[in-house]
């Protein structure tokens, strides 16, 4: 069997997340039936990981194992083909080929998410963020977005009853930036933990309008209780925007592109 990865983008917005669901459309499914019809074959994705319902993805990687092995160009053929098949909202860049073991999940090293809030009403803004009114303390929210590098338990804001083996991710960047009348909240981790981005954001701003302190933000993380979090704030806003993967598997997405 040959595997490939699969570089894609989607707008959340009419699906339930990433995830194939019972009574509702993910992503998988859809990308499934595309790649199936175009492959003659029953093709089950795996992706980089599980985007909630609403969420975006600038960036999203998958793999596929088929007994085909493809050219360069009939890789880009397929690209083409697929995507005439897919809806608007979700969009393929790039199939290329990786060795038999290398996988969109695991051997991700990090994933950078963004949150976008618009600070004043924006027709070009609404669908993909969340507006909020009112004064907010950006550095304040800096400053304790900082505070999130010194822990790995992630437990007060990680969704309840989720069937993980460990609570624990290492926040690599945190960081709140303002461009005109959009702010936008960036993340990188090794691992993300379901609805740990938007709790993140929601008890931010609690900081940002002085519900909060700098010292009681830190009190949320140390107590391990979702209960002390911030609201879960809206997924619209949310971005999956960047994956890093080891030279081994970045290297054959350069050269399956000369």
């Amino acid at each position: 069997m040959n595997r490939y990865f699969i570089k894609l983008a989607y707008n959340g917005n009419r699906y339930h997340g990433w995830q194939v669901q019972n009574n509702a459309t993910g992503i998988q499914e859809v990308i499934n039936k595309g790649l199936s019809y175009h492959v003659n074959k029953s093709i089950n994705v795996v992706g980089c990981g599980r985007t909630d319902t609403g969420v975006h993805a600038r960036q999203f990687y998958a793999h596929f194992d088929v007994s085909q092995t493809y050219s360069a160009d009939e890789l880009r053929g397929l690209v083409f083909k697929v995507n005439r098949f897919l809806p608007s909202d979700i969009a393929i860049y790039d199939i290329f080929p990786v060795s038999s073991g290398a996988h969109a999940r695991f051997d991700a090293l990090s994933r950078t998410y963004e949150y976008y809030i618009a600070l004043e009403k924006d027709p070009f803004l609404e669908e993909f963020s969340w507006l909020f009114y009112g004064g907010i303390d950006v550095k304040a929210m800096n400053n304790a977005a900082e505070k999130l590098y010194e822990y790995e338990d992630f437990t007060s804001f990680s969704k309840l009853h989720t069937q993980v083996k460990s609570n624990n991710c290492r926040i690599e960047h945190a960081k709140w930036e303002q461009r005109d009348h959009l702010l936008i909240f960036s993340i990188r981790a090794d691992r993300f933990l379901r609805n740990m981005v938007r709790a993140i954001v929601g008890t931010l701003l609690e900081v940002g309008t002085r519900k909060k302190t700098i010292d009681e933000f830190i009190e949320v993380i140390e107590s391990k209780s979702r209960s002390e979090a911030g609201l879960s704030v809206p997924a619209k806003g949310l971005f999956l925007t960047r994956i890093e993967y080891p030279e081994t598997i970045t290297s054959m997405l350069k050269a399956n592109r000369q």
